[in-house]
């Protein structure tokens, strides 16, 4: 990243505790937490927006935020469960078995005030995900302009695409469930319905990203994983924090943008694959 380009991004909705059954073990997590985490990794101005439990989970999440010296100000705090996840782990692969999705958040929303549009105004990229409650949220942030990036996982619906791709202005999604024309029929469906840049994960087998006027394909940086927690989250991190402040710069022509993005992308993905959990900070249960 630009040494003199500070970008200043934010995550719009989940935290989670990732509960390891296997070794009775939490990890702090969620989309847009781990969105947050990951920019600050990377050198970008982070901070996170979404709702806290009044629970332990809770608590090992903000501990660990605050450690981390994530801007967490304008969270919300419910009495009720954090968000949490049941996974275990099968030769590094995670596999989840259930959670109580997103606890508080799913209960009460998140309900952006005016006050909240006016802190989001001043960031330079807002990025959400479907598991985050935020929908409801994306008309008002869109009527701020500042760039949204919207993560429909593998879980997504057409409707649920149809509906968030014309708000939003990077589209991401996990493929490695889709065969080739399906995931190019998505992508290309999913331009046309606005979204400028639209990126598919494959797994092992790399990512496809298309902005409308050529296709790119990134092959994944190889590790033996520990643990693939957090590999796509931090895919999607690295490339956006990369463009955005390459953008800013204004040095490069917009191809070479992309392809330098999607490989500081596949590295730092990589480096994620080999943590416990999403970013660490494991507490027995």
């Amino acid at each position: 990243m630009g040494e003199d380009i500070m970008v200043k991004v934010i995550g719009l909705g989940d935290n989670v505790v990732d509960k390891y059954e296997h070794i009775r073990t939490m990890y702090p997590g969620g989309n847009a937490l781990n969105f947050a985490v990951y920019a600050k990794k990377i050198g970008a101005n982070s901070a996170f927006l979404g709702a806290f439990g009044s629970d332990k989970e809770s608590e090992h999440v903000q501990n660990t935020i605050h450690e981390l010296g994530l801007d967490i100000s304008k969270c919300r705090h419910f009495n009720g469960e954090n968000g949490c996840a049941r996974v275990t782990l099968e030769n590094g692969d995670r596999v989840f078995l259930g959670s109580n999705e997103g606890g508080v958040l799913r209960e009460n929303g998140l309900n952006l005030t005016q006050d909240d549009l006016e802190y989001i105004k001043n960031f330079d990229l807002l990025h959400a995900g479907l598991y985050g409650y935020t929908e409801p949220e994306l008309d008002k942030v869109k009527a701020l302009n500042i760039p949204i990036s919207f993560d429909f996982s593998d879980d997504f619906t057409m409707e649920e695409v149809e509906r968030i791709a014309p708000k939003v202005n990077f589209s991401f999604f996990s493929c490695s469930h889709l065969n080739a024309d399906e995931m190019l029929s998505l992508i290309i469906k999913t331009y046309k319905l606005g979204s400028k840049i639209v990126l598919a994960t494959m797994g092992e087998k790399g990512a496809l990203l298309y902005d409308g006027d050529k296709f790119y394909k990134q092959k994944p940086e190889l590790v033996e994983a520990i643990d693939t927690m957090g590999a796509g989250d931090s895919f999607i991190t690295a490339f956006l924090v990369n463009y955005i402040s390459k953008t800013k710069e204004n040095k490069l022509e917009k191809e070479t943008i992309i392809k330098e993005s999607l490989n500081e992308a596949a590295i730092f993905s990589a480096k994620t694959c080999l943590i416990e959990g999403s970013f660490g900070y494991g507490k027995k249960y």
